[in-house]
């Protein structure tokens, strides 16, 4: 499953190092301002013009191909995370790959706040075993402009619910409600890292990430920031027999404010072509020597369950609530 990269690759690396882009790899920037932090983003483009609030005339104008109709289900609402912003934020064409692992349980005990362990657990698919998800989305259109993001988590079981190790995890895909504290979360553009790291308490930093579309795989790159050389690369088989039936998931997260209270925040997604397989040859995960790397190393990741190809959904990001308020309502 691991691999060493080859000569070629970290080459590679090193010269895409300095190609990340604040913005989109095209056009002028403009300068503004979150939280007080000066923030590029792609001038003209959606958040330039509309700070997370776009009318979706104005969607359909830019991308007629695109199918609004969940959209237009949904209310926005202003709201304040840190800076004045809109909720839910939509993501109207993206792709993703999603492949979970198991993982040292005791590791990712460790990893969790103890205010946090004490409402949500990491599962335990075995003795001593955890899962954790390795997630690579490109946002292709949405919101916050363009730009691809890692999300590596651990999966727990809901707040305010018994952890009953695969017994939850069998009825979270049953329900298609999954539940995770995210461990790492880099992305390619300012914008992204400030908003996520403001508004919602996201472990994000600002990297240098690769999408390639090949014929017959996707593959996602995660460059040092510094040294322009390959952290991660995950390459993915595009997966046949595709489902077309529109089907909605949610993934939540429990996590800590910036003021140390405990929070959740949750993404519906709805997609629009998907297939999964447990067949580890369609999945290759490379490691390369840098913190991010070394830190997945840490998890020690073992067996491959399953992997789901997503190359086509729309997602809805709800702002972060105090979790007692999903308690009080369970």
């Amino acid at each position: 499953m691991f691999k060493r990269f080859s000569a070629s690759a970290l080459l590679l690396g090193a010269m895409s190092t300095f190609a990340l882009a604040d913005t989109s790899a095209s056009g002028d920037q403009a300068m503004i301002d979150i939280a007080g932090y000066s923030v590029p983003v792609v001038k003209d483009g959606l958040y330039d013009r509309y700070r997370s609030n776009p009318p979706l005339s104005v969607i359909r104008q830019e991308s007629p191909q695109t199918d609004l109709s969940w959209f237009e289900t949904l209310d926005k609402k202003k709201v304040d995370i840190g800076f004045e912003s809109y909720s839910p934020n939509f993501y109207y064409h993206n792709s993703k790959v999603t492949v979970i692992y198991t993982a040292d349980l005791d590791r990712l005990r460790e990893l969790m706040p103890r205010d946090v362990l004490a409402q949500a657990k990491p599962l335990q698919i075995w003795p001593g075993r955890g899962l954790v998800a390795l997630t690579a989305y490109a946002y292709h259109y949405c919101d916050n402009d363009e730009y691809n993001e890692i999300s590596l988590a651990v999966i727990t079981q809901k707040p305010g619910h018994f952890n009953m190790g695969p017994v939850s995890l069998v009825r979270q895909a049953m329900s298609k409600d999954f539940w995770g504290y995210v461990l790492k979360l880099p992305v390619d553009t300012e914008l992204a890292r400030v908003r996520g790291v403001v508004g919602y308490n996201l472990p994000k930093w600002l990297t240098p990430i690769e999408y390639q579309d090949n014929a017959d795989s996707i593959v996602f790159r995660v460059l040092d920031s510094q040294t322009g050389q390959l952290e991660m690369a995950l390459e993915t088989q595009k997966l046949q027999d595709l489902s077309e039936e529109p089907a909605l998931v949610t993934n939540s997260f429990t996590n800590l404010s910036v003021s140390g209270e405990l929070n959740y925040g949750h993404a519906v997604s709805r997609q629009l072509s998907y297939a999964s397989s447990t067949d580890d040859d369609d999945v290759k995960l490379e490691l390369g020597t840098g913190n991010f790397a070394q830190f997945i190393r840490s998890l020690d990741l073992g067996k491959m369950l399953r992997y789901d190809y997503v190359p086509e959904f729309q997602s809805a990001l709800y702002a972060p609530e105090p979790l007692i308020t999903l308690l009080a309502d369970d």
